[in-house]
Formats: C-alpha cells, structure tokens, sequence
C-alpha cells in the first residue's frame, strides 16, 4: 500500500505546459517536472522572457498549465478558486514592478491585504504595518504614494504586502533586479533569515521561490537552482554542483555577471574570491 508522503509538496507541477500570460496559446515551457517542499528555498535562473514570470504565475495559482498538472498546498490550480482561500492566503506574491497602487501610499499598500482578508480592529492593522514598516526600513516613506518613492524602495513596500498576512510559501519574481549591491546584500540577508526562521514571524520557516537573471547576488547563499533554457526546466541542485556548473543558462548568466564587474571594477573573477 502506498503511502502519502510525511511533507507533501507546496508547489508539485507534472508535465507542466507552462503558457505565456500575455498570449495563454504561446508555450513557453514544457513538460515541467518540479517538487517544492516545505521550507525549501529555491532560485530559478534564466535570460530575459525565459519563462520566469510565467513559471511563477503558474506556481502561485495564478495561471493554469495548458497540460499537465500544477498543485499548490494539495490544490490542483485548474479549480484554484475561491473555495481555496486558505490556501491561496498561504502565499505572498512579489512582482517585478512592485504593482502598487499609485493612489494610496506606502502604508496603505501595505495594509491593503490585512484590511480586505483580516477582520481586524484598525489598530491591530495600524501595529502590524508599523512593524512591517519598521522591518523594511520604509517608515520614512510610509506616508508617500510610489510615484514619489524610489524603485528600491517601491519593491521593499510590494515585499512588505507580500509578508503582511504571513505566508507560508513566498514567491518573489525577480527581485533583485535593478538594485544597487546594498540593496542586494540587505535582500540576500533578509530572505535569509525569512527562510530560516524571521523572529518577526514567530520563528516559523518560510518556503521561498525566487527568479533571476543575475546570479550574481546568490553566489554565497545556499539554495536550489533551477534554470531555463530554449523552453525548458532543469533542476541544478547546489551552487557549484555538477549539473549546475554544466547547464548552459548557468554559463551564460555567469559570464555576463563576469563582463558587468570587469566594467564596474577593471577586473575580477565572479568564480574567485
């Protein structure tokens, strides 16, 4: 007799046919086989329109396969509907631009979640975004909309939403982009520690899914690797594993890390030192 598995997976796609959101009749991966469990932390690497964002829409629900299956929590996603709200508030979602609302400001972007799926006083709301606020380091812009905010810190406030309801799962498409090395050292540091056991979460865990097109900023961090390449999902492993020093999209990402500190710096090796 068979028997369920002790964790079972957060995400577990099976010949996924992951589709484009722009145009659901492209493809742009096939036959995805993919297992996250709990407390995994995994980095999807790829080019620019790989598949990243359509990968992560797919993980979270938000997109179904065109074939094959996609389950999230247990939940096939084809009826991931609002009979599934428990599971759905399970995941917090970052999406590249941050997607604020330009009408209301930082703090209110971030309570946005509490004040539509908690049914909570107004000061409780006001405490758990004022810690929030305090953790990302965005109170001096809490009372700013995102128009007026610099992008580093718009994607601070869109992390902060995303964590205002206290995911289990935290899926974050590529978010280190655009940032300075501070901005991507304190990122690095503080998924981290979301991974592991943030205090401010009661010391829970987090499972954690991000995508890049720079591996730049993960080099020293201990997740998964996944990639993509030419429609297609490869599992790598650990940093500097067999399949992960072999897989051409590994390769590529890493030499255009190299020629980007060669001009920063007039020198280097990311593979050194």
């Amino acid at each position: 007799m068979n028997e369920e598995p002790a964790h079972p997976a957060v995400i577990e796609m099976r010949d996924a046919q992951v589709t484009a959101l722009r145009d659901p009749s492209h493809l742009v991966l096939e036959h995805v086989n993919w297992s996250v469990l709990p407390g995994e932390f995994w980095v999807v690497a790829g080019p620019q329109h790989a598949g990243k964002s359509d990968l992560l829409l797919h993980a979270a629900g938000l997109l179904t396969p065109a074939d094959g299956t996609c389950r999230v929590f247990g939940c096939d996603t084809a009826e991931f509907d609002e009979t599934h709200i428990t599971e759905r508030l399970k995941i917090g979602f970052t999406f590249t631009d941050g997607k604020l609302f330009n009408q209301f400001t930082i703090a209110e972007n971030i309570a946005l979640p509490l004040r539509y799926h908690r049914n909570l006083q107004d000061t409780e709301t006001a405490r758990t975004v004022e810690g929030l606020l305090e953790l990302l380091e965005l109170k001096p812009y809490a009372g700013s909309t995102p128009g007026n905010v610099a992008g580093v810190w718009r994607q601070r406030a869109a992390l902060a939403r995303a964590l205002a309801l206290q995911p289990e799962l935290l899926l974050l498409d590529n978010p280190s982009a655009g940032l300075t090395a501070r901005h991507r050292q304190w990122l690095v540091t503080f998924l981290e520690r979301l991974w592991r056991g943030h205090e401010f979460f009661g010391g829970r865990p987090m499972t954690i899914v991000l995508t890049t097109d720079d591996l730049h900023p993960w080099r020293h961090s201990q997740p998964k690797f996944a990639a993509l390449h030419e429609g297609r999902f490869a599992v790598l492993g650990a940093w500097g594993g067999a399949e992960f020093v072999r897989n051409w999209t590994v390769q590529e990402l890493l030499a255009e890390a190299v020629v980007g500190d060669d001009v920063r710096s007039g020198g280097g090796n990311l593979m050194g030192k």
